[in-house]
Parts: C-alpha cells; sequence; structure tokens
C-alpha cells in the first residue's frame, strides 16, 4: 500500500507539473468573484424563483466567472442587520423595501405615500421614471447603488377581525398594527385610528389575543402569516404600494470589471421585470385562495380616504418632509395631493 500511495502521490504531482488535469478542475469550481444576496422572503416567493433564474443566467453567461448566492428568508440577519451588512460589504446585494430603507434614507420612502397611486400603470411610470431615478440619486448619496428596476411587493390591504372597512369613519378608533414607521403612523393617525407598532413576527398573537383588531399588509404576507385565522375581513384599501429596491455595496458593485458590472446589472432588472409579473399573478390567485380560507373581502372606494387625508393636512405634512423637488416629482405621476 505504502508505494502504491507514492506512486499515486508521484503521478498527481507530475499532473500537476505537467498542467494537466488539476489547473482545469481548478478553474472550474472557482469563480473570480463570488458575491452574497440576502433578502427576507421565503424560498418560494417569485422574488427568489427568479433571483435563482438569474444566478443561473449569470454563471454561465460569464463562463463561470461571477458566482451569486442567495441567503432568502432573512438567514443572515433582520433587515436592519442586513443592511448594516450591505453597507459595510459583508453582504454585497440586498433587497429592502423603501420603507424600511427610509430609516437610512429619508426620502426613499415616497413611493408609500397614502392613496398616492390609483393602479399599477402609475406605479411603474414613476418607479421606471423619473420618480424612481430621484430616489435612486438618494440612495446613492448613502453609498449604495439601486439597481434601475425596482421589485414589487404589492398593494396593501387591511384586514379586521371586527368589522369591514367600507369607508374612513370605519378606521375611528380602530386599533389596527402597523410596522415600525413614521410614515405609516402618521397616516392611521390622520384617519382618527389607534395605530400601535408591532414586529411583524408577533403581530399573529396580538391579533389573536386582541390587543389589536387588524393590521395591513399585502395579499403575499396575508396568505403566508396565516392572519386568516384570526382575521373576519380583508378590505381591498390599496392605500400604499410597496416595493422592493436591489441594492448593491458600491465598493463591491464597482469593483466588477465593467463588462461584468453591466451584464449583472441587465440580469438583476430583467428579474425584476418577470418577478413583478409573477406578483400580480399570485395575487389574483391569492384572494380565491384567502376566501375559501374564509376572509370575505370588499372593495372600498378610494377617493373619501383620500379626501380624509388631504384634509387632515397628511400631504401637507410630506410634502415638507420630503421638499417641493420631490414632491412636484411624484406629482406629475399622481396628480394633485398636497
Amino acid at each position: 500500500m505504502l508505494v502504491t500511495r507514492r506512486r499515486l502521490l508521484s503521478a498527481g504531482s507530475t499532473a500537476v507539473l505537467a498542467g494537466v488535469a488539476a489547473p482545469h478542475v481548478a478553474r472550474a469550481q472557482r469563480a473570480e468573484f463570488t458575491y452574497k444576496y440576502a433578502n427576507n422572503l421565503p424560498d418560494t416567493h417569485p422574488m427568489n424563483v427568479r433571483a435563482r433564474e438569474m444566478a443561473d443566467a449569470l454563471r454561465t453567461e460569464s463562463g463561470g466567472r461571477f458566482d451569486l448566492k442567495i441567503f432568502p428568508t432573512s438567514q443572515l440577519g433582520s433587515d436592519t442587520d442586513t443592511l448594516s451588512q450591505l453597507r459595510n460589504g459583508g453582504v454585497e446585494f440586498f433587497t429592502l423595501s423603501p420603507l424600511i430603507l427610509s430609516t437610512l434614507v429619508p426620502n426613499a420612502s415616497i413611493n408609500g405615500i397614502g392613496y398616492a397611486f390609483s393602479d399599477y400603470d402609475k406605479v411603474w411610470a414613476a418607479m421606471d421614471g423619473e420618480l424612481g431615478a430621484w430616489v435612486r440619486g438618494h440612495i446613492a448619496k448613502a453609498n449604495l447603488i439601486a439597481m434601475e428596476k425596482i421589485w414589487d411587493n404589492g398593494y396593501r390591504q387591511t384586514t379586521s377581525s371586527t368589522k369591514p372597512i367600507t369607508a374612513p369613519d370605519d378606521l375611528r378608533n380602530f386599533k389596527i398594527r402597523v410596522p415600525p414607521s413614521p410614515l405609516w403612523t402618521s397616516m392611521f393617525k390622520a384617519f382618527d385610528a389607534a395605530p400601535t407598532s408591532i414586529n411583524l413576527n408577533e403581530t399573529y398573537s396580538a391579533l389573536q389575543t386582541k390587543i389589536v383588531e387588524g393590521q395591513e399588509n399585502p395579499l403575499a404576507v396575508i396568505s403566508t402569516t396565516k392572519f386568516y385565522e384570526v382575521q373576519k375581513y380583508c378590505s381591498l384599501t390599496n392605500h400604499m404600494w410597496d416595493g422592493y429596491w436591489f441594492l448593491a455595496n458600491r465598493r463591491a458593485f464597482e469593483k466588477l470589471p465593467p463588462d461584468l458590472r453591466e451584464m449583472v446589472a441587465k440580469h438583476i432588472n430583467a428579474a425584476g421585470m418577470k418577478e413583478r409579473e409573477d406578483v400580480a399573478k399570485l395575487n389574483a390567485n391569492l384572494q380565491d385562495e384567502l376566501t375559501k380560507n374564509g376572509l370575505a373581502f370588499n372593495k372600498p372606494d378610494p377617493a373619501p380616504f383620500r379626501d380624509k387625508l388631504r384634509k387632515a393636512g397628511f400631504y401637507t405634512e410630506w410634502k415638507g418632509r420630503y421638499g417641493e423637488e420631490g414632491w412636484s416629482i411624484l406629482e406629475k405621476y399622481t396628480g394633485k395631493l398636497a
């Protein structure tokens, strides 16, 4: 056995020196750039389905030079933790809601203004146009790069255990869970509701024990969190649109050679466009599914809600926060708000 082992080692050394198999194996197994991409959604969400396709396409088109590792379901930490990792380069890519990103870039949350966008056509016109470019400019000042195409989370809907929300008066003194964000709290206070900031992972229990009567989220979140088990009504209020900026650490992105940089951006934006279509189909199907799970749906007229916010000074307040430039760009797509 000793002689055989020596012969094998000798043969292996000869192969390495001769440059036959070993260098080829090393090149095949090792990418020139291996980057991490983190997100907070389940592996089955369209975001991760499209991200896996994107990673495969990048690996193939780059000839193995670029390898993107995907970490779904907040595997690398909470949104706040991962944002910190993105900023210091521990994570190269991260998708994040503009409203949470606003803790770092205040103007990022402008797309979430209540009842601003009446439909998806206006959303995409604004976010693929001048408003999105304005926000990306502010994100760049935080030493991050936002890819051109924002990904979709969806319109947020209101659920309740006590009554359907049909008009603004139904929100008076309504105990509703909201995420920890000034924009959410401000909007529901303008409706004379009683908003309470509760983390998402504590919301089911808060609904179950009646600490709050209701909450608001896109249909996909309502489904995956099983809020339908502790809620009776779902009002399609469409009060806010939310998305995900695909963010890159500036140093890591600019470290890529120009050809790879262009290739990565191209595939990320293409995947984002496909994800938008997927989410639209998913939300359409989810309403039927949630109805079968016991939720009663209604669709209130948005006009009285928008009027209520206007009379309460909500739009004037946030126009002041975002500034004249950003607000005037927003109103190009939404019409007059303040």
